[in-house]
This record gives structure tokens, C-alpha cells and sequence, in this order.
């Protein structure tokens, strides 16, 4: 890695993992991220390796945008990770549990935007962004740790890694989105018949378009906007899942409707 950059030197060590299926290991130290914006920085050098292979931008992923997941990995702050279009399934999906280090899915909202946000129009608020937003959609984040060691985790390295975003799985879309109340519909996760939790929209930083506004903020402040046509995904309303082969999950969300995932 001789004459790379720490950001270079960081996603090539990223990409390799992924193409040797290495369980999640934290960036080595001599290039680890010491803050998020170089975490950011490593993760869009990441991008660039892993776009010949996975395809354009579709969208984004916001991570941690509730208490309990924050807790989950340690960090006290929203992040977010990039959603590359080969990784864009509709339901019912079905997917292979070999093709992950190790699957788990999150049950979220997610926002097909008609009009870009650019950085030019920050800060956004909730209202301004609602005026971008096509159509909302029941969705499952499909996400991949790599049996992490959730006792040791390096969370910057984390979010270099794409904040572990490993595609998406996106309901029906509602066009007619602005008669729901968003932040208090219910939606509920269901895994081989029993229920694996619930949540409300209000628990994704208090509405998922607020989540959406933060996004657009985050990534203005970096020199980055939304384009029409991307795929939001706001933050999961329910703690991850991990799932195995022959596992069938549900979520439905009120005014969304019902979407669907097998495992292979």
C-alpha cells in the first residue's frame, strides 16, 4: 500500500475483506479513522472501489437515528451509508443467507424523492424536504456486520465500512403519503409467524422526514446533495434482526402496507 493515502489505504483493506468474506474486523490502527469525517472520507474511497461491482448511487441508509440503536453499537449520533442500485430488491425478495457474513434485516421507511436537495438550499427542515419527497414505501435494510464483536467495536471503522448497508427491500410505493401521519403509524416486524418487535415513525429522530432533513444537512455540510430519484432509507424502527436460511419475515406499517423476505 505503499504511496496510498490512509483513505486508500483504509477502503482497499475494506473491499479486500468483503471479497475474501473476513469476518468484521476494526481498520488497523496505523490507518484507522480518529474521527467521522475521515470515517466519511474512507467510506467514499470505498464507494469508488465497490461501484464497478455493485452499480451507481441509488440512494442513501440513515443509521442510528434511535436511542436503542445508538446503544447497540455505542455512538450517540445519526451516521449514515451509501445504497448501491444492484442492491435495490422489491418485495416479496428473496435472498441467500451465504451471500452475507451474516444477515440482518431492519424495518424502516423509506423515501423516493422526486426533486434533488442540493447543499445550496441547507439547512433543511422537515417541511422542505416533504416538498421533494414522490412517494414513501415500507422497507427492510438488509445489513451485513460480519459476525462484528459488538463488544469491540471501532465505531468510525464501522462507518468507513458503508455503515454495513448490504441492499434494501422496498414495498409498494404510496404516493398519496401526505394524508398518513408518519411519526405516529405503527409498524410491526413479524420473523416465522412471531412477532421481533415494533416501533412507531416518531422513534426515527422524532419523524422520518426530520431523519430525511438530516441527511440533507449531513450531507451538504460535506459538499454532497440528493438527487431526484434516490431512495432514502430514514432508520430502522425496530432493532436489527439477524436471520438464517429458511427464515420468512414481514413488516407492515401502517398506511404502507405489508412487505416480505425469504432466506435461502
Amino acid at each position: 500500500m505503499a504511496g496510498q493515502s490512509r483513505y486508500q489505504q483504509a477502503a482497499q483493506f475494506l473491499f479486500q475483506a468483503h471479497r475474501d468474506r473476513r469476518p468484521y474486523e476494526n481498520l488497523p490502527e496505523s490507518f484507522r479513522p480518529s474521527d467521522i469525517e475521515q470515517a466519511y472520507a474512507m467510506q467514499e474511497a470505498l464507494k469508488e472501489l465497490r461501484s464497478s461491482e455493485r452499480g451507481m448511487l441509488a440512494g442513501y441508509k440513515i443509521a442510528l437515528t434511535t436511542p436503542v440503536m445508538q446503544r447497540m453499537v455505542g455512538y450517540d449520533a445519526p451516521c449514515c451509508g451509501t445504497i448501491f442500485e444492484t442492491g435495490v430488491h422489491c418485495s416479496p425478495a428473496r435472498v441467500a443467507a451465504a451471500d452475507y457474513g451474516r444477515l440482518g434485516a431492519e424495518c424502516e421507511i423509506a423515501v423516493r424523492l422526486d426533486a434533488g436537495l442540493p447543499a445550496s438550499g441547507a439547512p433543511y427542515d422537515r417541511a422542505k424536504v416533504a416538498e421533494a419527497v414522490a412517494a414513501v414505501m415500507a422497507a427492510f435494510e438488509l445489513v451485513d456486520d460480519r459476525s462484528a464483536d459488538y463488544s469491540d467495536i471501532h465505531f468510525f471503522s464501522l462507518v468507513a465500512d458503508n455503515a454495513w448497508n448490504a441492499g434494501i427491500v422496498l414495498g409498494p410505493e404510496v404516493a398519496e403519503w401526505r394524508g398518513l401521519d408518519l411519526g405516529e403509524a405503527r409498524g410491526e416486524m413479524i420473523i416465522n409467524g412471531q412477532s421481533a418487535g415494533e416501533g412507531h415513525g416518531r422513534d426515527v429522530l422524532g419523524h422520518p422526514l426530520d431523519a430525511l432533513a438530516w441527511l440533507a444537512n449531513n450531507l451538504a455540510e460535506r459538499g454532497k446533495e440528493l438527487s431526484a430519484g434516490m431512495t432514502i432509507m430514514t432508520g430502522s424502527i425496530v432493532t436489527t434482526k439477524f436471520l438464517n436460511p429458511g427464515d420468512e419475515v414481514t413488516y407492515t406499517f401502517e398506511g404502507l402496507g405489508e412487505i416480505a423476505l425469504s432466506v435461502g
